[in-house]
């Protein structure tokens, strides 16, 4: 029986996981589960799972959490939360946190030795070089969960990583992907939250919505299989049915192929070597007879160009692009900023930026707080 913590519970990756566990209850024992501020979801969540550990970061719900667990240890605020990735009686933690604030829960997994379950990809476009030199000291595993890269990660087990020649990533395209550039001045939060295929958060839905997500992606595949840029392709694939492909140096292409739904990305990374059976996990191809391609239009969707841009230059430049792609999404939800404006707050950070090359996490926290500073006085 495998020994899990479930950072980000409540969202939309961690309910997937614990809905997924409900099947096979005799496999895995939930040692905490964690959330930001969702006391009443956190709760049926450990009634019916029965961790150890609750933990919750808004400081209001202690109390409520605490009345309503008696049986249950209810600890609160970030420091408990690292502390809960420092228990290495635990096999695996799927860190779905949100966000760049998720970097210092990736960092206290691997520095503990602890295989991570990687859903928060800002960890890892932030601080990736630190992360994957962690990982290997340490002997511990990186499992992506993001449904692209984990179809990389299929496609490449039992294959010498030299014979690859490409990697690439499928997109949906976004609900703008038929959208003229003209009419980009023209859409809205509710535009933006719908996306075609995907149920997600709303952090995640905008960045698919800028393309953003993807460009994340590039990066994230960059560190995870040490593929150089110049060898890292976007299609856009509306249909959401081929998750991603290897190209290899004899032409030949692998590809991983599923219904849109992260079940299967979440349990292989949580079962890893292993496969259990899921018995409505069923593929229709008739129903899937038409699988289109498209290329990726950087005029319409500038993030994209801005996340290669910063991870071919290195350095905190992927910090920066990150962060201040959080802060910019977060002022658009909120009404502070126009959709066409957050790739230019992101593109004001990175040309004020003077990059650190191979960068200590002190560095990354610098330059954090530099982006988060830089942009709030200007909005």
């Amino acid at each position: 029986m495998k020994k899990i913590g479930i950072l980000g519970s409540t969202g939309s990756v961690g309910s997937q996981c614990l809905d997924l566990i409900t099947d096979y209850r005799n496999k895995f024992d939930i040692e905490f589960i964690t959330a930001n501020s969702n006391a009443d979801k956190i709760i049926d969540q450990a009634r019916k799972f029965n961790p150890k550990y609750v933990c919750i970061l808004d400081e209001k719900k202690y109390e409520y959490l605490k009345k309503s667990l008696p049986n249950t240890e209810v600890i609160i605020g970030e420091d408990a939360m690292n502390e809960l990735c420092k228990n290495k009686n635990i096999d695996i933690i799927l860190n779905s946190v949100s966000g760049y604030k998720g970097l210092s829960l990736s960092y206290q997994i691997l520095n503990s030795g602890i295989d991570l379950a990687l859903a928060n990809k800002e960890s890892i476009v932030q601080a990736g070089n630190i992360l994957i030199d962690l990982s290997k000291q340490n002997n511990c595993n990186i499992f992506p969960v993001d449904s692209e890269h984990s179809a990389l990660w299929q496609c490449l087990i039992g294959e010498d990583i030299s014979n690859v020649k490409k990697i690439i990533l499928t997109a949906s395209g976004g609900p703008f992907r038929k959208l003229k550039k003209d009419d980009f001045k023209n859409i809205t939060k509710e535009n933006a939250l719908k996306h075609p295929n995907w149920t997600m958060g709303s952090k995640i839905t905008i960045d698919s919505a800028t393309m953003m997500n993807k460009g994340f992606e590039v990066i994230e595949a960059y560190w995870l299989f040490g593929i150089e840029y110049k060898n890292i392709d976007i299609v856009v694939h509306p249909q959401s049915i081929i998750h991603s492909m290897i190209e290899y140096i004899d032409g030949s292409i692998k590809a991983q192929l599923s219904e849109p739904s992260m079940r299967i990305p979440i349990q292989f990374a949580l079962t890893y070597p292993d496969r259990f059976k899921v018995e409505d996990e069923k593929f229709n191809f008739f129903k899937n007879d038409k699988l289109t391609f498209e290329k990726p239009d950087f005029d319409k969707f500038p993030c994209l160009k801005l996340a290669y841009d910063a991870g071919s230059k290195g350095g905190t430049y992927t910090t920066v692009l990150n962060v201040a792609n959080d802060i910019a999404v977060d002022l658009f939800l909120k009404d502070k900023i126009h959709f066409m404006e957050i790739s230019e707050v992101i593109e004001s950070c990175l040309d004020s930026h003077d990059s650190i090359s191979n960068p200590e996490l002190e560095d990354i926290y610098t330059t954090m707080e530099w982006t988060k500073n830089k942009i709030l006085k200007e909005n």
